[in-house]
């Protein structure tokens, strides 16, 4: 049976976060790589590309931008919505980057594309191959969700209609064994499609985990943020977990 993430991230994901546009991915990215320091034609990694959007920012901003992502169905999203070929688009899994060591100057991981995997030695992969495609002192950002944020304010259910497909999205959250899950079902009634169903789950992890797990995977963290703003990190009230730092030497 496949995993979550083989199944969730397809034609109707693009359907249910249509609302995620270019025009804050631009302004994310742009205070991320400022926080970064890169220089212009930094070679950037975006781990867990989705459709792109954040990949397109980069590239925007003169990076040489490389996207690497699980689904064929987002990369093939976002091969269409850049059509110039400048980013070079990459079929792979993130607990094992398919990329020579020391490739990158920079790699991002966005909009808590991270803690997707059951077992706790391929959420560490996942940070260990961050620092092995890294040259040394190469900067990375991972944008993660604040667990207790989540804890407080997640909204236990919530339904509406897509305006340009009409269908019906029913999203119901739980916290469940420190995940955070979300069972998202679409009903399409005007087309006889009937009723199709996805999970999504992230492991809530603390800010203790990432500051213990980065060392150990050779990972510095040096600066933290709380929003997309650059708002200090509160533990009980930041949205976000934007943790910043550099590949240690080898």
């Amino acid at each position: 049976m496949k995993e979550w993430y083989e199944q969730s991230f397809g034609d109707d994901y693009m359907i249910v976060y249509r609302h995620r546009d270019q025009y804050n991915a631009d302004k994310e990215i742009k205070r991320m790589t400022d926080w970064m320091g890169l220089g212009e034609g930094a070679k950037v990694l975006d781990i867990g590309c989705g459709m792109g959007r954040h990949s397109m920012a980069l590239m925007k901003l003169r990076f040489k931008v490389t996207g690497v992502d699980l689904s064929p169905i987002l990369l093939q999203e976002a091969k269409r919505r850049s059509p110039d070929r400048e980013i070079e688009w990459v079929h792979g899994d993130m607990r094992s980057l398919p990329f020579e060591a020391g490739q990158f100057d920079a790699t991002v991981n966005l909009f808590t594309s991270f803690g997707y995997f059951e077992r706790e030695e391929d959420n560490m992969a996942v940070l260990k191959g961050i620092h092995r495609v890294l040259r040394p002192g190469g900067s990375f950002i991972i944008d993660f969700l604040n667990p207790n944020s989540v804890e407080r304010e997640l909204v236990p259910h919530s339904e509406r209609i897509d305006d340009e497909s009409g269908l019906h999205i029913d999203e119901k959250r739980a916290i469940t064994d420190g995940w955070v899950q979300k069972v998202i079902t679409i009903t399409d009634n005007a087309a006889g499609g009937g009723v199709r169903q996805y999970l999504e789950r992230v492991r809530l992890y603390p800010l203790a985990w990432f500051e213990r797990s980065m060392m150990e995977a050779g990972l510095m963290l040096e600066q933290l943020y709380g929003d997309y703003e650059g708002a200090p990190y509160d533990a009980e009230h930041s949205p976000r977990m934007i943790m910043a730092g550099r590949s240690a030497e080898r």
